[in-house]
């Protein structure tokens, strides 16, 4: 069975066609990043834009990739929340219409369930497991109880890790993407030359806070530029990389001993920072667990894991019609309903 998945949450214009939900036959990405960076992060009107400009072109060559046409496609797959509306919305109607008129079955899919299934896409693993999924917008764990069926354990009350990340590299004048920025030169940095707390709630032993950390990395640079003193880049980026992974594997450790999780999985963008994946492997050859992380190449947006969730919301029966709409914001485990 063909999907061809079509993903414009941000502003990665992307098409995929994957086979059997694991078999990626072809996976084209357009981005407007570059345009992006000139101002230190995504505009959702010029992401909405390109998405317009790429979409058409980004599918045929998704097809053409694969070695398929539209009539050889089974279903279309399509990311219709979590993101920016105006994004999402293009991808939304495109696919409705393509659907439509090539008489194909339109398969919603949330765009955090597309980062879980990318693992799919590299790895043999199978659900039951626990999943941390770490992007800009999203910080949650998960229990994925099958290829449908999630139950939310923790997430962040406030910022995402990676929108931490990203917002703590441009206060310290690091290129966009800031998180990315602050994976590398972490590693010219001593991680242990600043200090930053651990959140906790007192109802909650799972959820997360970042905002804090976020706001400590601010006011050592204000603090710094205030007294005309320097501040050691390598060093805060390092201290701070570490201390968000250890807050994000402190919860993420506690939740798979406590409900007797064996298999764990690392999914969204943040999941291909270096420090995360290490200290997580880390962590389960101590316990003896399993360990599935995706390629880095569907670590960030990408059609082919839009494409293999699309693949098992369609065995599950899920489907929409031409009401179809897009969301901004959707919780991970609410399921689609016509």
């Amino acid at each position: 069975m063909k999907i061809l998945g079509i993903e414009s949450s941000c502003d990665e214009t992307a098409a995929a066609v994957v086979e059997n939900g694991r078999k990626v036959l072809s996976n084209i990405i357009a981005t407007s990043l570059e345009e992006h960076k000139l101002y230190g992060g995504v505009v959702p009107e010029i992401a909405s834009r390109r998405h317009a400009e790429s979409i058409s072109g980004v599918v045929e060559e998704a097809l053409k990739s694969a070695g398929c046409t539209v009539d050889e496609i089974d279903a279309v797959a399509v990311t219709y929340a979590p993101g920016l509306i105006g994004s999402l919305l293009v991808g939304v109607n495109f696919a409705k219409s393509l659907a439509l008129a090539a008489d194909k079955p339109l398969i919603p899919v949330h765009h955090l369930r597309g980062h879980i299934a990318s693992n799919y896409l590299t790895g043999a693993i199978e659900p039951p497991f626990l999943c941390l999924v770490v992007s800009g917008g999203h910080s949650h764990i998960v229990a994925v109880k099958s290829y449908t069926e999630v139950e939310i354990i923790g997430r962040t009350r406030d910022d995402a890790a990676g929108e931490a990340l990203d917002k703590a590299g441009r206060t310290l004048g690091l290129p966009y993407p800031g998180g990315v920025s602050i994976d590398k030169i972490s590693f010219e940095g001593n991680d242990t030359a600043f200090e930053f707390p651990h959140p906790k709630f007192a109802d909650s032993e799972y959820d997360y806070s970042f905002s804090g950390l976020k706001t400590k990395v601010i006011n050592y640079v204000h603090n710094a530029e205030q007294k005309g003193e320097s501040v050691n880049v390598p060093d805060l980026s390092a201290s701070f990389q570490k201390a968000v992974v250890d807050c994000l594997l402190i919860n993420f450790e506690k939740a798979a001993e406590d409900f007797g999780y064996k298999k764990l999985v690392l999914a969204g963008g943040v999941s291909a920072n270096s420090r995360l994946r290490k200290e997580t492997e880390k962590i389960c050859k101590k316990h003896g667990w399993e360990l599935t992380v995706p390629e880095p190449e569907y670590c960030g947006d990408n059609a082919a894991m839009i494409a293999s969730q699309g693949y098992y919301e369609f065995l599950s029966g899920v489907r929409a019609d031409e009401s179809l709409n897009a969301y901004a914001t959707m919780p991970i485990d609410k399921s689609y309903h016509i």
